[in-house]
């Protein structure tokens, strides 16, 4: 099975958010072998029914990666590195200005990281919340595709657009949904390492470990699955960019240490229900490269490097119940959950150039993120005019943030009834309820309509209505229409609400117009929630294996939060001099816009050899007011593979990716803005790999390859389009013992 060929196919899903009753599988870009997989797999978990969702069926914008193909790609650390291979999907920095470029995360359809949510097993994960918000929209961190190992995934959903609708706050370029796999009829149990190892000395190598154990504790009532993780990826060489940045101000990538631990207990109440508890603990240690955000080079740095020290810890804690039932009007799905993320940081300037730049070798500052979770949904099908299967359900979440270093800024001033000093409150929350009905109604048996409507309500902003409506219509035997529209939203996120944020400047990162000190930016609690309205439409071909489509997308992007430019007062400050400064808020801006082409074709060549790949062009990613992008991403991306079933035991691929040229932003607001902008755009490249997979025994498989064949290297050298480090060849090796 050629890895991009699920793009646009009807998915199988354990989301319990669109799981559809009775439904049968019917994923027709599998092979036969896959198939063949898939029924094994459900054989061994009799208490989670496989079914193909109806309303995802409906989606142009929807992907399927499976387990089979995740094996066949090169060994990676971070999940994001499989996800960005879906089209429509990019990896790009935290914010406007690109200036943490190598800290990249998964970007869906140009509308930027912040406006894609990750979900492990249908529950949002909101760590990277727990990492300060700075003025440029920017957070120093990698995101949250890293706290599940690739070799305990069982699928992962990549939906886009109007499919996403359904979420609710955060969906608006669209969702991840990471399921991992689900405990075993009979006891299985497999030990796995593996390594990448860079051809050039100055790139960071990866090692792992991994183990999981599954199995029944009490016949097929009770089951289990446990299993834990290891690895290590180094941090590049503090000089690895010097042949193009002298100053040495603009490092590699950071090195990052894993730890993680995962258990589930699956109790089958009776043959109707069942009930699950998961508990994970995972930390992640960044490993310190040479920089933070522009740092510049200092003895205190420089022996953190020398060290391969840890500059960021983050400890997350997760814990979850969820039941399911099936019953003779339909089925159930509720859960509730509670996450802990403890994101301890070393401590960092705060102020206009030095914002982010590490300050203190010794002191460490913790911000403490809670998220809890309650849901449900029920899925009925109903025989009224026409066959037809209602979802109804609702989330509520509540999250609570405490973080003494965004509000550590020296300051002692009030402003609009907020006394604004040392002691102004770290804490933050906020609640989001929603209620949400849709419809997947069958017209005919060609014509599928599924209309759909969530009404959310949140503690600071009120209500939001997101509508939808999707369509499919088959024309013939061989073509599908599908389109669909959807109105989306995101909520302020919590450092945007909070009245007592404050972040200051002393000139770099002021709005032009400043008094004769500097500039203050605070929270805003009468923010309004971003909007799109997500409008697709596409259409499929499937014949005899071969698989084509192609879609539209168009996106029109309301009230992005940006720091504002208004002047909303002036304050005189005393300090080692008197000054007066300007005070900024938060504010909602005007308009954006994003609309691009997704495609993808497969072809089997021969009966064990199958060409895959996908496409995809932005025609045009735009915020009105500057003619800037939102994001910094590629003008168009191509991923293929050939796949070839060389025997029973030995598979091999090769697998390429080609980056059309990247445009930089033209005056985004950055640190080092006095002394000009970078406006150098990075040239398009390819990227060639090749892998080979061989199941030497029933219980042991060894994997090998090469990726980057032609050793393309990209340095990071400004603030341009140019933000990011390309590592060169790499050479991987995995082995995998099982029972």
């Amino acid at each position: 099975m050629a890895f991009a060929a699920t793009s646009n196919s009807t998915t199988a899903t354990q989301d319990p958010l669109l799981k559809t009753p009775n439904a049968q599988t019917t994923q027709q870009n599998h092979s036969d072998k896959d198939k063949s997989s898939e029924t094994k797999a459900s054989e061994v978990e009799p208490n989670i029914t496989v079914t193909a969702s109806k309303m995802l069926d409906q989606q142009p914008g929807a992907s399927i990666i499976t387990k089979k193909e995740i094996d066949k790609l090169p060994p990676v650390n971070d999940l994001k590195d499989l996800i960005r291979r879906m089209p429509g999907v990019n990896l790009t920095g935290n914010g406007n200005t690109g200036s943490r470029g190598n800290n990249r995360q998964i970007d869906i359809r140009g509308m930027g990281p912040e406006n894609t949510l990750i979900l492990i097993d249908g529950v949002p994960v909101k760590s990277r919340d727990s990492v300060r918000y700075d003025r440029t929209g920017e957070r120093d961190t990698r995101g949250d595709t890293n706290w599940v190992p690739a070799s305990e995934v069982a699928r992962i959903e990549v939906l886009r657009g109007p499919a996403a609708a359904i979420y609710g706050s955060g969906a608006m370029g669209g969702v991840v949904n990471i399921i991992t796999k689900r405990p075993t009829k009979k006891w299985h149990g497999s030990f796995s390492l593996y390594t990448n190892q860079p051809r050039s000395s100055k790139e960071g190598a990866t090692k792992r470990a991994n183990f999981d154990l599954s199995g029944p504790l009490s016949s097929d009532v009770l089951t289990m699955r446990l299993y834990g993780n290891v690895n290590k990826t180094d941090a590049d060489s503090p000089n690895i960019n010097s042949s193009v940045n002298s100053s040495n101000d603009e490092a590699g990538m950071e090195g990052v240490r894993n730890k993680d631990i995962n258990a589930l207990l699956s109790w089958k109440m009776s043959e109707r229900q069942t009930t699950n508890f998961k508990y994970g603990f995972s930390r992640q240690g960044n490993i310190y490269a040479g920089d933070t955000a522009l740092s510049l080079a200092s003895d205190a740095t420089e022996s953190l490097v020398n060290a391969g020290a840890e500059t960021n810890r983050m400890y997350r804690s997760s814990y979850v119940i969820t039941h399911t039932g099936y019953w003779s009007w339909g089925n159930t799905d509720s859960s509730l959950s509670y996450s802990a993320t403890r994101n301890s940081r070393m401590d960092e300037g705060l102020t206009g150039k030095v914002d982010g730049q590490i300050t203190s070798a010794e002191s460490f500052s913790t911000s403490h993120l809670r998220n809890y979770r309650g849901a449900s949904k029920a899925d009925i099908p109903l025989d009224f005019i026409f066959p037809q299967t209602l979802t109804v359900g609702f989330d509520w979440n509540h999250d609570t943030l405490n973080d003494p270093f965004s509000t550590g800024q020296s300051a002692s001033f009030d402003y609009d009834g907020v006394d604004y000093d040392e002691n102004s409150s770290p804490k933050s929350q906020d609640t989001l309820f929603g209620i949400y009905a849709a419809n997947s109604i069958k017209l005919t048996q060609s014509t599928t309509l599924v209309p759909a409507v969530r009404l959310d309500h949140h503690n600071e902003f009120g209500y939001n209505w997101s509508p939808s409506l999707n369509l499919s219509q088959q024309l013939g035997a061989m073509f599908t229409l599908k389109a669909g529209i959807a109105r989306t939203f995101k909520a302020p996120n919590l450092y945007q609400l909070n009245p007592n944020y404050l972040e200051l400047s002393s000139g770099n990162g002021c709005p032009t117009s400043q008094a004769s000190g500097g500039c203050y930016l605070i929270g805003n609690a009468d923010l309004k929630p971003e909007r799109s309205i997500n409008s697709e439409i596409g259409i499929e071909f499937k014949n005899a294996g071969y698989v084509a489509g192609i879609t539209y997308f168009h996106n029109d992007y309301q009230n992005k939060i940006v720091s504002g430019t208004d002047l909303v007062g002036t304050v005189a400050v005393d300090g080692w001099y008197s000054s007066t400064y300007n005070v900024y808020q938060w504010q909602n801006t005007g308009k954006a816009l994003v609309r691009g082409l997704e495609a993808n074709l497969s072809v089997p060549l021969h009966r064990d050899l199958k060409f895959s790949t996908n496409a995809t062009y932005m025609i045009e990613n735009k915020i009105y007011s500057t003619g800037n992008p939102i994001s910094i991403i590629p003008k168009y991306t191509l991923n293929s593979m050939l796949d070839w079933q060389a025997s029973d035991k030995l598979d091999m691929n090769l697998n390429y990716t080609f980056y059309g040229r990247r445009k930089p932003r033209t005056n985004a607001t950055i640190r080092n803005d006095s002394y000009g902008m970078d406006t150098t755009a990075l040239g398009s490249y390819g990227l060639l790999g090749m892998g080979a997979n061989y199941h030497l025994t029933k219980h042991i498989s060894l994997g090998a390859g090469m990726s980057n064949i032609f050793d393309k290297v990209i340095l990071r050298s400004g603030n341009g389009g140019n933000t990011f480090n390309q590592h060169g060849r790499a050479y991987y090796a995995k082995l995998t013992a099982s029972f």
